[in-house]
């Protein structure tokens, strides 16, 4: 027997979800369904919602509501320093260690000649663009993986024309983790042992 047309359609939308199969999507239509109306009419609002008013930063490529991050909007930070992240995430993660007072510059992926993600694909014409000669520091802080080392690779050797330091947060993740599953001490160890490139 099948499951009525309405149903199976809820369930192919959770399947769209990262790490969401058959038996996981199964569960939270029935979840829905023993939801009463306030708390589906709530669900259904914060999803059309967030994608109304959640966009990238124009300076940084963060998430966010304004045209401009709370991040960039601040002029207590450091605007000379700038950390080179994949994804919002990865500074939601760095924000945890409350040690990095610079600002972030968000890259939107890696160079990955698998699925076929070039240095075009990249948020990169806009870190260069926001780079002058005010600019002290580049901390390029990808994943400690192969794309992730990759793409470290190809910034800095773009960014080394430039009269800038450019640093690379050190290896204490362990190679082939993600940023936002390292502990906050770990990811404090990398950020305070970051090399020279």
């Amino acid at each position: 027997m099948e499951y009525p047309k309405t149903f199976e359609e809820l369930m192919e939308c959770f399947k769209m979800l990262p790490g969401i199969g058959a038996k996981g999507a199964e569960r939270m239509a029935y979840h829905v369904l023993s939801m009463n109306d306030d708390q589906v009419n709530r669900f259904s609002h914060a999803l059309t919602d967030f994608k109304k008013k959640i966009h990238y930063c124009k300076v940084c490529g963060h998430i966010c509501e304004d045209e401009v991050c709370e991040i960039c909007k601040d002029e207590e930070r450091d605007h000379h320093t700038i950390c080179i992240v994949e994804s919002p995430k990865d500074v939601f993660a760095m924000e945890k260690l409350k040690e990095f007072h610079g600002v972030y510059h968000v890259l939107g992926g890696t160079i990955s000649i698998m699925d076929g993600k070039t240095m075009d694909d990249l948020n990169i014409q806009s870190l260069l663009d926001r780079l002058d000669e005010n600019t002290k520091e580049v901390i390029i802080a990808t994943n400690p993986t192969r794309e992730g080392e990759t793409t470290a690779l190809f910034l800095a050797k773009l960014l080394n024309k430039k009269n800038i330091t450019i640093s690379r947060i050190a290896n204490g993740l362990p190679i082939g983790s993600s940023l936002d599953y390292a502990d906050e001490l770990t990811l404090l160890r990398s950020l305070e042992d970051r090399k020279k490139i």
